[in-house]
């Protein structure tokens, strides 16, 4: 349950108590101002598929437990066949024009090889902790980054997440907490299991 910040008939603003992803589907049902519907006015609820296209991390103790604020563009009164087929993938937002779908861009792992940005090997201790569906509640654990960079990071962890899975890392020495996404697990030469995370609502302070 949330409630809407703004809304007009392309899009709404609103705040959630758990993360999400830039580029994710949400189905919203919510009781709309009938003069701002595109559709179904005679009923007592709006239910529109929206694309999320922006996101801003808050303090969950300044603001009523919710996490992050999200502005979403309506989609239409049904999901697009490609979600069908695959609701876990993401879509484009840079691409989507007078709300029209678009095309979807499936989540990827968070490789060396298809890495935007480089990362450095940097030793950081971080504490990371699941959110949401990803873990149970108290869940978390102490450990180490293998490499870091302002949009991601690889950290040894014995926790079995999968891709999708949302977690919160900080670091007190650095004084930073932020939102990820597991993009990726894998077990090294080592036999110690690595996460590849997706940084989400901001940026790792390298220079701190």
């Amino acid at each position: 349950m949330s409630r809407l910040l703004d809304v007009t008939p392309f899009g709404a603003r609103l705040r959630l108590k758990r993360p999400v992803q830039v580029g994710r589907l949400l189905f919203l049902v919510m009781a709309m101002p009938r003069q701002l519907r595109v559709f179904d006015h005679a009923e007592d609820h709006y239910r529109v598929w929206s694309l999320v296209r922006n996101l801003k991390k808050l303090d969950p103790a300044t603001e009523d437990g919710a996490v992050v604020e999200i502005g979403v563009a309506f989609v239409g009164k049904n999901p697009p066949v490609s979600y069908l087929t695959n609701p876990a993938q993401l879509y484009d937002t840079e691409t989507s024009k007078g709300g029209e779908v678009p095309e979807p861009e499936p989540p990827k792992a968070a490789t060396q090889e298809k890495r935007k940005e480089s990362r450095h090997n940097i030793p950081i201790e971080v504490t990371i902790e699941p959110v949401g569906q990803a873990g149970k509640a108290g869940q978390k654990e102490t450990t180490v980054t293998e490499n870091i960079s302002h949009k991601g990071a690889a950290v040894l962890s014995s926790l079995e997440l999968q891709p999708g899975s949302f977690l919160r890392i900080s670091s007190t020495a650095h004084g930073v907490a932020i939102f990820a996404v597991v993009r990726d697990r894998r077990i090294g030469a080592d036999g110690v299991a690595r996460l590849h995370l997706e940084f989400i609502g901001g940026q790792w302070p390298l220079e701190k």
